[in-house]
């Protein structure tokens, strides 16, 4: 099972052009189940998530924020949502959202009815300030319980997302609990770069994007595949790369690079 993960930039820059080359990026990629981050869906109009599950012919789920304001103020524009989505080839038998405060910010889970049997996914998307670890921290806290909730004794749970912290972040090792005390016991998440086996530091916000060489903040990666660790079976990592890292006819589908997993 491919895994993708990706901040697809909501309503920023030329979104068209860029929805086009996102599109491209996900044929070329043909994941399994791809989350996504800051997807916009225009009230009572277009629906970014809708029109690439139409044309890719997947199954999906969106959650809005609770508290758009901040992204309205910059685009001017109050008729937009951002949230989270998930785009599964198989059904999704069962959704769920959490709040985690903050920004406005949300989990949302799909329970994947995959053939071999139900997957649980999970993607969100947390605070952003650079200064912001205590309140990713304190999303944390709501977040693990969150997902130990919504887990099946079938496959080990699958969390993805932009956490806007890097590896070594207090919150990162928090929730990976391996690295401190897990936040629910028992419940232990590996990223699923630490399997890449070479030197490629993994940078998901890197400068060589011109969306990212605007901002004055250093290369570093932020996104991330973490799936539950249950020992050898269903779950395990067979390979992981990044994705959308060239343009697509002279456009850059996101100011993020996407996460792609292979799961067993």
């Amino acid at each position: 099972m491919w895994i993708m993960t990706w901040n697809v930039w909501w309503r920023f820059g030329d979104w068209r052009a860029r929805h086009e080359a996102i599109l491209a990026t996900l044929r070329s990629e043909q994941p399994d189940v791809c989350c996504l981050q800051e997807a916009w869906a225009v009230r009572g109009g277009e629906h970014q998530v809708e029109l690439l599950a139409r044309e890719l012919g997947m199954h999906w789920a969106f959650s809005s924020s609770p508290m758009p304001g901040r992204w309205h103020d910059r685009i001017g524009d109050t008729t937009v949502d951002v949230g989270n989505a998930v785009l599964s080839r198989w059904p999704i038998g069962a959704t769920a959202i959490g709040d985690l405060g903050g920004e406005g910010r949300t989990v949302l889970h799909a329970r994947i009815d995959a053939p071999d049997g139900p997957v649980p996914v999970f993607t969100t998307h947390l605070d952003s300030p650079s200064d912001g670890s205590a309140a990713r921290c304190a999303q944390v806290e709501r977040l693990v319980p969150f997902v130990a909730g919504h887990r099946i004794p079938e496959h080990p749970p699958v969390l993805t997302g932009d956490f806007n912290a890097e590896p070594e972040s207090d919150e990162m090792r928090r929730l990976g609990g391996h690295l401190t005390a897990p936040v629910v016991p028992g419940l232990v998440l590996v990223d699923a770069w630490r399997y890449h086996g070479r030197s490629d530091p993994g940078w998901t916000w890197d400068r060589r994007n011109p969306h990212v060489t605007c901002h004055a903040t250093p290369n570093a990666r932020i996104d991330y595949v973490l799936v539950g660790l249950q020992g050898p079976g269903r779950g395990s990592v067979e390979g992981v790369h990044l994705a959308g890292t060239v343009p697509h006819d002279g456009v850059w589908p996101s100011d993020h690079f996407a996460v792609v997993a292979d799961l067993r």
